[in-house]
């Protein structure tokens, strides 16, 4: 009987030493603070926080990419923006203001790819975008890379943006003249709008060149070399007609 008792006492001593090793390795593992290293990993997101737990960045694959579905800092994330390869910065506060994305496929009859590095303004959308966009069907391709500087409305705020482009998504649906309306006066309020300023680099048109816009976002003046190798300077009216072109004046 004593020796049963012992053996008893033995495996309970062995139970529950083992069991406190078990926590005390997973404990460890979870608070090591030290510098990991690794010679590969493969993950499909990685969110960069503080120490209080505030993300400052977010690295994801196109599967797990915030669009809505989720929120970050205890903020809604995009729900109109696709789903891209890429990465998120947020600042001190929590808040989105850049990132970085890209994606290239094939289709049917040629392809589409795009790169996108962008900063934003405090609360708002994008005030400089670095952009390449590539797009072939057929035999007719496009590329064009440009860098953009945007004037964003000062009272403009991202949770404010959601909520009024969901407001008139809505009401769209049921009066698109009401829908225009009551952008017209969100417009007006410096709630929604903004316009790009500054362009550098190859058009749509392909250009390649400067190009200046009013804070309509109306073209103003262009410094470029067209498609043929000419060299111009172009200068447009508020209403984007051309009213002076150098070399050659414009014909009446």
């Amino acid at each position: 009987m004593n020796k049963i008792n012992r053996e008893l006492v033995f495996l309970r001593s062995f139970a529950a030493i083992t069991a406190g090793a078990a926590i005390l390795l997973a404990s460890s593992a979870f608070t090591r603070t030290g510098i990991e290293k690794f010679t590969e990993i493969n993950v499909q997101r990685i969110n960069i926080v503080e120490a209080d737990g505030t993300t400052r960045m977010v690295i994801t694959n196109a599967g797990l990419f915030p669009n809505g579905k989720d929120s970050i800092n205890n903020r809604a994330t995009n729900t109109a923006r696709k789903k891209r390869s890429g990465m998120l910065f947020f600042n001190e506060d929590g808040i989105e203001c850049g990132g970085f994305i890209y994606d290239g496929q094939k289709k049917e009859n040629g392809h589409s790819s795009g790169l996108s590095l962008t900063y934003d303004q405090y609360d708002g959308d994008q005030v400089m975008q670095l952009i390449t966009q590539d797009f072939q069907e057929g035999e007719k391709r496009m590329v064009s890379s440009r860098l953009i500087f945007n004037d964003r409305p000062h009272k403009e705020t991202q949770a404010g943006t959601l909520a009024i482009l969901n407001e008139l998504d809505a009401l769209k649906k049921k009066d698109p003249a009401a829908a225009e309306k009551k952008y017209q006066e969100y417009l007006a309020q410096g709630l929604v709008g903004g316009a790009p300023r500054l362009m550098l680099g190859k058009s749509g048109s392909q250009n390649n060149g400067l190009f200046l816009f009013d804070d309509k976002g109306m073209p103003r003046a262009m410094f470029y070399v067209d498609k043929a190798n000419n060299a111009r300077l172009d200068f447009f009216d508020d209403k984007g007609n051309l009213v002076q072109s150098f070399p050659n004046p414009v014909k009446k």
